[in-house]
């Protein structure tokens, strides 16, 4: 269904005319472009920044939300190495992907997340620095499969019957948050 409508939204996509550090026509810039690998129909938001010196690979319908920077080289730790993010990968805004990291085909990064580590195809992570939430091989078929996932985490208890909607509270008076399923 996803792809569909990223084909559907994506019809008459041309890829952008780059130039090293000059704002592109989809309002983000790549350092080092002949070092990028631009996949069909790859939607990178606006005022991302690229930093191609060791190689970016960016798959087919991919999705890089607005504000992120993927960079190659790191100028604080001295890290190297190419970046690679598989077809369909979803990266969420303002996330941070740090040298040598590949972020597999289908797979979900949170926005504002710093990938620091692999994400394996299919699976769903987030977080500062970026943890695996869901592996691709998680599926849930009854609500009480949901309910043994969602209650190995320490930090959270089911307080709400599963339905819709899911009710949980953190642990020791931790905010709530509510999960839909």
């Amino acid at each position: 269904m996803q792809q569909e409508k990223s084909s559907e939204r994506f019809a008459n996509w041309t890829p952008p005319i780059l130039e090293d550090n000059v704002v592109n026509v989809y309002h983000w810039v790549v350092k080092y472009k002949d070092n990028l690998k631009l996949g069909k129909k790859t939607d990178i938001g606006a005022f991302s920044y690229l930093q191609a010196e060791e190689g970016i690979e960016i798959g087919e319908n991919s999705q890089i939300g607005s504000h992120c920077s993927i960079y190659s080289v790191s100028s604080i730790d001295g890290k190297r190495g190419k970046v690679t993010i598989g077809k369909n990968a979803c990266i969420g805004s303002h996330c941070t992907i740090m040298p040598g990291i590949t972020i597999g085909k289908n797979a979900m990064v949170g926005a504002h997340s710093f990938v620091n580590h692999n994400i394996p195809d299919g699976a769903t992570a987030y977080g500062v620095p970026v943890r695996i939430q869901i592996k691709n091989d998680t599926t849930f078929t009854a609500n009480s499969d949901i309910r043994k996932f969602i209650e190995r985490e320490k930090d959270v208890k089911i307080t709400a019957p599963l339905g819709q909607w899911a009710s949980c509270k953190k642990v020791r008076d931790r905010p709530r948050k509510t999960i839909k399923f």
